[in-house]
């Protein structure tokens, strides 16, 4: 069995993933207060469903630094999860900006 070789992606995506738990509760808060009815509707459901997907991520990247076994292949999931999450942020500010919804 050959050492795991980090090139510290895990790091990365716990801080920015906990990082855009906190910006998607934030917007949640704020559509709530701007638009109580309409597009907030949609919105904040879709960004709260993303700052789940965003723990995740820093989830499987903290357990991927943490472990030995199998780290590699965790840390390709939580590099997943953050690229889909991130999908999910940028369409949630298309739909607020444009207010398609």
């Amino acid at each position: 069995m050959k050492p795991r070789v980090s090139n510290g992606l895990s790091t990365h995506i716990l801080s920015a993933s906990a990082t855009m738990v906190g910006v998607c509760m934030t917007v949640v808060s704020i559509v709530k207060l701007v638009h109580p009815m309409g597009i907030g509707h949609l919105i904040d459901r879709m960004l709260a469903l993303d700052s789940i997907v965003f723990l995740a991520s820093a989830m499987l990247s903290f357990i991927s630094m943490r472990r030995t076994a199998g780290a590699e292949q965790l840390e390709r999931w939580a590099e997943t999860m953050f690229l889909l999450a991130l999908g999910m942020v940028a369409i949630a500010a298309v739909l607020l900006s444009f207010e398609i919804v």
